[in-house]
């Protein structure tokens, strides 16, 4: 269960030589989790380096607490957010979404996918000149993968399903060294894996699956959990307390965020969302949506189940209608002049990204039945943000006309502010023995899991979950010690 940190000596030579010769420079956990750990040297040179720019030191803003600047930006404190006002939301706790856009590639997955990468890189169990990195994703996993694997200097293989947006392939196809895209929408995973197996076939192919990967939860647990932890202290008023969180399951890595929000406010109730269209936490459901990123026929095998409180369903109309309003010239005038939103406020709704708005349906429907008040905060993320989709506005504008005011007005009446607590399930120990029963479908009798580790993660959490958040440490020195080998810190 827990990450295999067992050294490669001719790989991690290798590795080291290949550091060498690309200048590269690996950051820590906790730098990522505290930028004011990261060296000067390195904050000067950033100042010349646009954020989205195939260049290694790109790696130090793998972060929450990037500036928001398309280029030359340093760090801050408090992580660039979206505050939802009570007037849009129809409920009268806050909810405070924790912002993607401002990562490297747009979207916060280029972490998850440092999670996986960096233990077999600076172990050697990943050779950079002997593998393929190969990112099987529903979009934005692999974009972060490959271009991690450029900054790291090696190739990659990205996987996604054909229908995912244009934007997507537009831009894998600059990065990523090999594109394969597979049949279906985003909840055709099972596709993916069967990939994936014929790719195993070949030695040179190592698999970073992020459904399976226990370096997608290190990362989510302690950079993402320790960042909304920041912007809730940064931002909370007398009284007021951190009542929950929501993440839509793609990966489920963002779940183990919540798993750290529950040890420090005690309390806390945490959401799992999917989409009502593929209802498999819900009901053992299936089905093809819209909702591109999570919502994936299965149970990710990185998911503690057992520490979720709530499993909620978002209809993935919502999703797309609100996607008009938050980017459409009226649906952003109705949002002034209707719920007396700021020019700057309105700016930020562009922030989100169709599963992030759904990440703020969940927390809505959270708040509405748990009856929060404006004493409640409730958080989430924004994995990404509008730029990956202006195609999918473009399709919808096709398809339901022009945008026009009026339209704007009935898509917040019926897809936010008409939000019910229907299809959505407070979960009892049974009902969570259920739902992580369903792993073993896909874990144990496709994916060559053993029964033993399925079992681990229900009864034995102190050496699964727990023992997996506190090896940040661990690859911590191990990075420590390749930068040292490599040397490049000490001439820069």
């Amino acid at each position: 269960m827990a990450i295999d940190l067992s050294i490669n000596k001719v790989g991690l030579q290798h590795n080291i030589q290949k550091a060498k010769e690309n200048n590269i420079i690996i950051p820590t956990i906790a730098q990522m989790q505290n930028p004011d750990l990261i060296p000067e040297k390195i904050k000067a040179k950033l100042a010349n380096v646009g954020l989205w720019e195939v260049n290694p030191l790109n790696l130090f803003r793998i972060s929450w607490h990037n500036e928001a600047k398309e280029s030359g930006g340093l760090f801050q404190h408090t992580p660039n957010y979206v505050e939802i006002p009570s007037k849009l939301s129809g409920v009268p706790c806050r909810i405070v979404a924790m912002s993607g856009k401002w990562f490297p590639t747009g979207c916060h997955k280029v972490g998850a996918s440092f999670g996986c990468l960096a233990p077999r890189l600076v172990t050697g169990q990943f050779d950079a000149t002997y593998h393929h990195a190969v990112w099987p994703s529903t979009g934005n996993y692999c974009r972060g993968g490959a271009f991690n694997s450029k900054l790291l200097a090696c190739e990659s293989v990205a996987i996604l399903p054909q229908d995912m947006s244009k934007e997507r392939f537009d831009w894998l196809k600059s990065i990523a060294g090999q594109i394969i895209a597979t049949p279906g929408c985003e909840s055709n995973v099972k596709e993916i894996f069967d990939k994936t197996w014929e790719l195993k076939q070949d030695p040179t192919m190592m698999i970073f699956n992020q459904f399976a990967e226990m370096g997608n939860p290190l990362w989510h647990y302690n950079v993402t959990g320790y960042a909304l932890s920041d912007l809730f202290e940064s931002i909370k008023k007398p009284g007021q307390r951190f009542a929950g969180a929501c993440f839509t399951s793609g990966s489920a890595g963002t779940m183990s965020a919540g798993d750290l929000l529950k040890e420090r406010y005690p309390g806390l109730k945490l959401a799992v969302g999917e989409a009502l269209q593929c209802p498999t936490i819900l009901d053992n459901g299936f089905g093809g949506h819209r909702i591109e990123g999570i919502g994936d026929k299965h149970i990710p095998w990185i998911h503690n189940v057992k520490n979720t409180d709530m499993a909620i369903a978002i209809d993935d109309e919502d999703s797309q209608r609100l996607l008009r309003l938050f980017n459409t010239e009226d649906g952003k005038k109705y949002m002034m002049e209707e719920c007396g939103m700021s020019a700057e406020e309105v700016e930020k709704m562009s922030w989100l990204g169709i599963s992030g708005i759904a990440n703020v349906l969940c927390c809505i429907k959270m708040a509405k039945y748990y009856e929060l008040t404006e004493n409640d905060v409730v958080g989430t993320v924004l994995t990404d943000s509008a730029v990956m989709y202006g195609s999918r506005i473009q399709e919808l504008n096709d398809a339901h006309g022009p945008y026009s005011y009026v339209e704007a007005a009935k898509d917040h009446a019926l897809h936010m502010l008409g939000l019910k607590t229907d299809n959505m399930l407070e979960l009892t120990y049974a009902d969570r023995k259920r739902i992580h029963n369903l792993k073993y479908y896909t874990w144990v009798e496709q994916q060559g899991m053993c029964v033993e580790d399925l079992n681990a993660q229900w009864y034995d959490t102190a050496n699964t979950w727990d023992a997996v958040h506190a090896q940040a440490k661990d690859l911590d020195a191990l990075i420590d010690a390749f930068n040292d080998e490599v040397g490049i810190l000490k001439t820069l």
